[in-house]
């Protein structure tokens, strides 16, 4: 069974206030809708992912989703089920996950539930039974709702691409359908009931926000990376600090730049990811680097990282030498750093000392530099 995932964003989010709407707002330092879309995208038994947006929101949308392969975007209506329509009518094949991008934590454990019924059902959703009491009301409580047998519906929902297909030509309702379960019922499909998951609840009040920041740094973890570099002197100066040019009669050999600042802070940051060495990434036999800015392996480490799903929440980096001295350059190198990494100035710190005139540093031989990074990470 080949299945696609369509996720609906092309909403305004006017609710939420603010302008952007909320399915391009970070969320522990990712867009909402990428979070939903990677959710999907990852999953073994789906084979593809389109992605519905609103008219003008395609910038917005190429920007969130940028590295993910979701195919063309597609352009969605003024209602929610007129943008499951235009989507519907792009995709092939047996069936179709259909999402929410307000809802960007989506268990892969419930896609596994969501599909095995599709062998004997037109549809499957997930439900979450109701414990609250229920009542209608207005300005006032009124009449309570008897809420046995009652279950709150969430997306995704799974439906063979045919008949849901055919069910949505064939609306007759009136009103705009809310979820596709609705239409699947009018046009007298069988919908399975699986059980669904807290995880998914949606976005789209500010409190939903922070409910959503307090469920993901529940599932951070905290990981620590260790660089280390070292470069001789040779050649003429200045030298490369933390991206900052620093004056000295001496230069620093290497193949890149011989940045030792930023060279430590990359390493300690692919280290806390578990993603490798900065000569994994950029291999000094590779003649692409040869006198690269080192700012370039630092700002993409941080991509790295981010891309996992981590928050960089502090590196700190201690320059070993004896020459040039780092205190007159030590807040601008600071601060560039902090830049790189779209940090604020408060989460780096950039030390020097030296070692007594021991060792190749002491004998003005070279520089060093180690660094620690501190990152959080989502667990798998």
């Amino acid at each position: 069974m080949t299945v696609t995932a369509l996720i609906v964003a092309a909403g305004k989010g006017e609710r939420l206030g603010g302008g952007l709407p909320k399915q391009y707002r970070m969320l522990g330092g990712k867009p909402v809708v990428r979070r939903a879309v990677e959710a999907l995208v990852r999953h073994p038994s789906v084979q593809s992912v389109r992605v519905v947006v609103g008219k003008g929101q395609q910038a917005l949308a190429a920007e969130a989703l940028g590295g993910l392969d979701v195919g063309p975007l597609i352009i969605g209506g003024a209602e929610r089920a007129d943008s499951v329509r235009a989507g519907l009518a792009e995709l092939s094949g047996d069936a179709v996950l259909v999402h929410d991008a307000a809802r960007p934590f989506c268990p892969r454990q419930l896609v596994d539930r969501l599909l095995a019924p599709l062998e004997f059902f037109d549809g499957a959703a997930p439900v979450l039974a109701v414990g609250d009491t229920l009542a209608r009301a207005s300005d006032r409580l009124g009449e309570p709702i008897d809420r046995s047998g009652v279950v709150r519906v969430q997306t995704p929902q799974a439906f063979r691409l045919g008949p849901l297909r055919k069910a949505y030509a064939n609306w007759a309702g009136g009103k705009s359908p809310t979820d596709e379960t609705n239409v699947a019922r009018a046009a007298g499909l069988s919908v399975a009931a699986v059980e669904g998951d807290w995880a998914l609840e949606k976005i789209t009040t500010a409190s939903d926000f922070r409910r959503a920041e307090d469920w993901l740094a529940a599932r951070l973890v905290q990981r620590t990376g260790i660089g280390f570099d070292v470069h001789a002197f040779g050649g003429e100066g200045p030298i490369m600090l933390g991206g900052v040019e620093i004056p000295h009669p001496r230069g620093l050999a290497g193949h890149s730049d011989a940045d030792v600042v930023l060279h430590s802070i990359t390493d300690a940051l692919l280290g806390s990811a578990g993603l490798g060495d900065i000569g994994e990434h950029f291999p000094p036999s590779d003649p692409k680097w040869k006198g690269a800015a080192s700012e370039i392996f630092l700002a993409h480490s941080a991509n790295l990282v981010r891309t996992r799903g981590g928050i960089i929440d502090h590196v700190d980096c201690t320059v070993i030498c004896e020459e040039p001295k780092l205190g007159p350059h030590r807040l601008v190198i600071k601060r560039k750093v902090a830049a790189i990494l779209g940090l604020d100035e408060r989460q780096v710190s950039i030390k020097a000392t030296t070692s007594d005139g021991l060792g190749f540093t002491g004998r003005r031989e070279g520089i060093a530099a180690q660094a620690v990074a501190s990152v959080r990470l989502e667990i798998d």
